[in-house]
């Protein structure tokens, strides 16, 4: 068992998510950097998808009774301790019975992933542990006080001594699709040369970009259509923003662009003020 002793702003559990439920309003979620999640896992020795835990920006502190193999992955924290020794981020480590694991706020990043070996046993809803936070399925955001189950070891850690962190480029770069909303601009390509940042309003649910307004063609608002991660919707006041994990499944919003999946972990890893770039992937006409 783990005791959350802190749980920081936003610390939650979550998995691959639950993909296959969209046509009936229920988002995937997961985590928003999977594959910091499944280094993670990987290292402890789980399986790809066990739950872990998705920690924002001011880290957390844990107490493990019993003991437990752990691993520390995505956003850099400042420190990382077990009881009073500090341990390294990014390889497997041991927490003793009754001792406390310490996770600094990121230095780097923000989102930082905890794996244990056996994952998080909390319920599952729709086949994944994952909290989401639009529509509130899943388990609830942690709080000091709350004690989360671990399930049965079922691998050995692998053998890495080592992870390297790569801090995400500046400007983060995305590349992107054309849209199905995209001939309701003026000048859609005009996303390619402007240059935004994150904003502060960003979260689980998207990435605000605030720079250069982009001008419709048509006025008016849409029906609401079906959206997909990574859609880069752009709503009145012309700035876009581009879906995350936990993104409604419909929206009334042109969505001008469609963000390779692979791009986004760094997207979700990107603080506010980080700049980010559009480059054209496939036919834009």
């Amino acid at each position: 068992m783990i005791t959350v002793l802190r749980a920081g702003p936003l610390t939650t559990v979550q998995d691959l998510g639950r993909p296959g439920w969209a046509h009936l309003g229920v988002p995937a979620a997961g985590a928003v950097d999977p594959p910091a999640l499944a280094l993670a896992n990987r290292l402890v020795g789980n399986p790809p998808e066990a739950a872990g835990l998705e920690i924002t920006i001011t880290g957390c502190a844990l107490r493990f009774a019993p003991g437990a193999m752990v691993a520390v992955t995505g956003a850099v924290p400042t420190r990382v301790r077990v009881g009073s020794t500090a341990v390294d981020w990014g390889v497997a480590q041991a927490v003793p019975t009754g001792e406390v694991l310490e996770i600094g706020p990121a230095g780097t990043g923000v989102r930082t992933y905890l794996a244990v070996a056996g994952g998080l046993d909390v319920p599952t809803t729709l086949g994944s542990r994952a909290t989401d936070t639009l529509s509130g399925l899943g388990p609830a955001p942690l709080r000091d006080g709350d004690v989360l189950p671990v399930g049965p070891v079922c691998g050995e850690p692998a053998p890495v001594w080592f992870s390297v962190p790569v801090p995400p480029a500046r400007p983060v770069t995305l590349r992107l699709w054309a849209g199905p909303r995209v001939d309701l601009f003026a000048s859609p390509e005009a996303i390619f040369a402007a240059e935004y940042a994150v904003s502060p309003r960003s979260n689980r649910i998207a990435a605000r970009l605030t720079g250069p307004a982009l001008r419709r063609r048509v006025d008016g608002e849409l029906p609401s259509e079906g959206l997909v991660l990574g859609a880069v919707q752009v709503p009145t006041a012309g700035e876009p923003l581009v879906f995350l994990a936990d993104h409604p499944t419909t929206g009334g919003y042109p969505v001008i662009g469609i963000v390779a999946p692979e791009d986004l972990p760094a997207l979700a890893q990107s603080r506010p003020g980080t700049p980010v770039r559009f480059v054209r992937e496939g036919t834009w006409t």
